[in-house]
């Protein structure tokens, strides 16, 4: 191989390396500072750079992005003296390459001193408390603080976190216990309150049901006050319409029956017989303990003698039968009695008597309680029901001779009329004509 041939290919070599040397490419995101005999020049951005051989030099590259550095947790003593291991993480920036490089040696370890130091001065102006609760205070004064520092080497702080604040076991322990009593207090105080509330509750239920327990007894007893008196107004007034129909029964039987006798024209004989047959009921009664015979009784051996063919004869008058007016002759019988007006009452209205003024304040309620019953047909729709009629007084001799009960021991146990009842003094009948006695 000649020399020139091997000349060439030196040059060749020489040239490649020199190209070599004068072009760099400078990645998307980097930063470089380009030195020419030691002197700075420029910056040089990402692209392509053309240097000078062996006259120009590109420092390291230096990235440009937002970059993140984790450090070891540091000891740190709080405002009370206690020990706490604060582990913390930064969030900065490379801003400019030409101070990053020529400001300061090492940016990334002047960067982790300088936390270190001021999360000191932050959490020792702290007690434990605060230093645990106050997270947030603390990050914005390192940010700060260290954003501060760090501008004149061409780096912007973004944040700054405190992962990890951790005391000391003894201290762990207590506050274990602490947490521990604080949650059985609050859990003693949320049962009392809880307690509390019930008995409230509980107190206000039980008085409104005794509140309404006891409306309810008092509407029940007025209730039941109000049905008793009802129940014994109506009864009242059923027994007094009863003891009023009774009497009207027991006046138009009499009526009847004196009527029928009337009618009859019984003899001396029939009557006189009719009585013996009465005698021996009027002795049976358990309160007759004796009974005295009246003066009819001869008069009535006298019929049953003459019946038997006494004195006198079977065509003899009866004693009955009046006698005939001397020098004249015999009377006409009087015609039959006139008995419509015996139950017409000469008292006064029952609205004037004295028991009618207590019965006015209840005429509403009690109407209304007899219709409700039905009981307005029985003369019952006014409690001031008029007075029983009071039968006319009868002549002389005709209901002492015509009844057996005159002085026996029944007519003695009849009970008084009561005075309102009692018909008012008349003047004496004239005297019945003695066709009509018997």
């Amino acid at each position: 191989m000649n020399a020139a041939v091997i000349g060439g290919i030196i040059i060749a070599l020489v040239l490649v390396i020199l190209f070599v040397r004068s072009v760099r490419i400078v990645p998307q995101a980097r930063g470089a500072v380009v030195e020419r005999l030691g002197r700075y020049i420029r910056t040089q951005g990402p692209g392509v750079a053309v240097l000078i051989p062996f006259v120009d030099r590109m420092r390291p590259l230096i990235d440009l992005r937002e970059q993140v550095v984790s450090f070891p947790p540091q000891p740190v003593i709080t405002s009370d003296n206690l020990t706490v291991a604060v582990d913390s993480v930064i969030y900065f920036q490379v801003t400019d390459p030409r101070s990053a490089t020529y400001e300061i040696q090492n940016y990334i370890q002047a960067v982790e001193q300088l936390t270190i130091t001021t999360l000191r001065n932050v959490i020792g102006a702290l007690n434990l408390e605060q230093a645990l609760t106050s997270r947030d205070s603390i990050n914005t004064q390192l940010r700060a603080v260290l954003d501060e520092a760090t501008g004149p080497w061409g780096i912007r702080v973004a944040r700054v976190e405190i992962k990890a604040i951790d005391p000391p076991l003894s201290i762990q322990d207590a506050m274990e216990q602490q947490m521990r009593a604080d949650r059985a207090k609050r859990a003693v105080i949320l049962a009392a309150e809880g307690a509390r509330e019930s008995a409230i509750k509980t107190a206000e239920g039980e008085k409104a049901a005794q509140i309404l327990s006891a409306e309810g007894k008092k509407q029940a007893a007025i209730l039941s006050a109000e049905a008793e008196r009802q129940s014994r107004i109506l009864r009242a007034e059923g027994d007094r319409a009863a003891r009023f129909l009774s009497a009207q029964g027991q006046a138009k039987a009499i009526e009847t029956t004196f009527g029928a006798i009337h009618a009859a024209k019984p003899d001396a004989a029939l009557l006189a017989y009719q009585y013996l047959q009465t005698l021996p009921q009027i002795a049976q009664g358990d309160a007759n303990k004796m009974w005295i015979v009246p003066s009819e009784f001869s008069k009535a051996i006298e019929g049953i003698a003459q019946l038997a063919g006494g004195e006198g004869g079977p065509d003899a008058p009866s004693w009955l039968t009046p006698p005939p007016t001397p020098g004249g002759p015999a009377e006409t019988p009087a015609p039959p009695m006139d008995t419509s007006g015996w139950f017409d009452s000469n008292l006064p209205p029952a609205a004037a008597q004295p028991e009618a003024a207590n019965l006015r304040a209840s005429d509403t309620d009690r109407d209304s309680l007899l219709a409700r019953e039905g009981l307005t047909g029985f003369g019952l729709a006014s409690p001031l029901v008029p007075a029983v009629p009071v039968s006319a007084a009868e002549p002389e001799g005709t209901a002492s001779e015509g009844t057996a009960s005159e002085g026996t021991a029944s007519e003695a146990a009849e009970p008084p009329v009561p005075p309102y009842l009692q018909k008012p003094p008349q003047s004496p009948p004239p005297p019945a004509p003695p066709s009509t006695a018997f």
